[in-house]
């Protein structure tokens, strides 16, 4: 580490600025990129930078948008084509999961996607239930898309490196309160492998998984346990699709328990599926049913002090693994 820090948002920003710069095939699409540097100011100066013909504001058309990322990268070139918020991804949904998704494939591996769909997820600027979801576990269902969630600047930096220089749809999922958070980022452009998770604490009595946001929240719960003599080990997934299941897997036959969190409706979450993976790799190591953490099946409230209450916390995790920890295990009645 250079022992520079920037933020969560100038570290992305940092990367379009590399990126661009090294490659002139990569250009920005999107609502307001431009002019205005984006809604939360993601894209600052590119447009000084690199003029209009690669800093492009679009029409408000989700569907449009991500066409025109579709058709710029299957003729050779390198978009990043912005959505807003997170929540739009559906109205574009039809391009990315029926065209960009499946495009390789039926082409019989012979073409190439490298386009990067840049968005904005997750709850608590009191955004309301259209502007703050979390959508993820509906992209990593569909096969062909790769699905980055950062947690740190550092992270934030070298995925998004990797995300533009990949052939294949990334939707690139930046956090909006993250924004602000700083760390070490290194000067000079980097890449963090897609689908490689971090362990960002070594522990011995229990596994927690978690991803963007609840990454840090996860990490603030074992430091409160680790007063209570409960040694946590925290995985960050950094890319959910695809998953990194043999750093899981590792760490469940380590510490055999394992509490899985995320910002998303606990109800059909990815959880659930890190959850299946785990009994069907390590469920002879496990001393207790795998636990989830997760937002209610509600829409996300609008009011400031229901959307913390809706939103999973480092109290809620450290909660759930302490009953972790006193859960008997399958099979053995007390």
């Amino acid at each position: 580490m250079s022992g520079r820090e920037l933020s969560y948002l100038q570290a992305f920003n940092e990367a379009m600025h590399q990126l661009m710069a090294e490659d002139d095939d990569v250009f920005v699409a999107g609502e307001d990129v431009a002019g205005k540097g984006g809604v939360f100011g993601s894209f600052v100066g590119l447009l000084d930078e690199f003029g209009e013909r690669r800093m492009i504001d679009t029409p408000i058309s989700e569907q449009a948008i991500v066409g025109l990322g579709i058709g710029a990268a299957v003729a050779g070139l390198r978009p990043v084509v912005d959505l807003m918020f997170m929540d739009f991804v559906l109205v574009s949904m039809d391009q990315i999961a029926n065209q960009a998704a499946k495009l390789k494939y039926m082409f019989g591996g012979n073409a190439s996607l490298p386009m990067t769909i840049t968005t904005n997820g997750g709850a608590g600027l009191s955004a309301a239930a259209q502007h703050s979801q979390s959508l993820e576990a509906m992209l990593c269902h569909v096969p062909g898309l790769k699905v980055v969630m950062p947690a740190t600047p550092y992270d934030c930096k070298g995925l998004m490196a990797a995300s533009v220089r990949e052939d294949n749809p990334v939707i690139f999922v930046k956090h909006k309160r993250m924004f602000g958070v700083k760390g070490e980022v290194p000067e000079e452009l980097y890449e963090v492998p897609l689908g490689q998770a971090a362990i960002t604490r070594e522990g011995s009595d229990v596994t927690v998984i978690a991803y963007s946001r609840m990454a840090s929240e996860a990490l603030a719960a074992a430091a409160t346990l680790a007063d209570e003599g409960v040694d946590c080990e925290v995985i960050d997934l950094r890319t959910v699709q695809p998953l990194d299941i043999e750093t899981i897997v590792a760490s469940a036959r380590k510490t055999n328990r394992i509490v899985v969190v995320h910002e998303a409706v606990r109800f059909g979450g990815l959880g659930a599926e890190i959850a299946a993976q785990i009994q069907e790799h390590a469920f002879d190591h496990l001393d207790a049913p795998v636990a989830r953490v997760g937002a209610p099946f509600s829409p996300i409230p609008f009011s400031p002090a229901l959307e913390t209450a809706y939103v999973p916390s480092a109290e809620r995790i450290a909660a759930e693994i302490r009953a972790t920890m006193h859960r008997p295990a399958p099979g053995v009645t007390v």
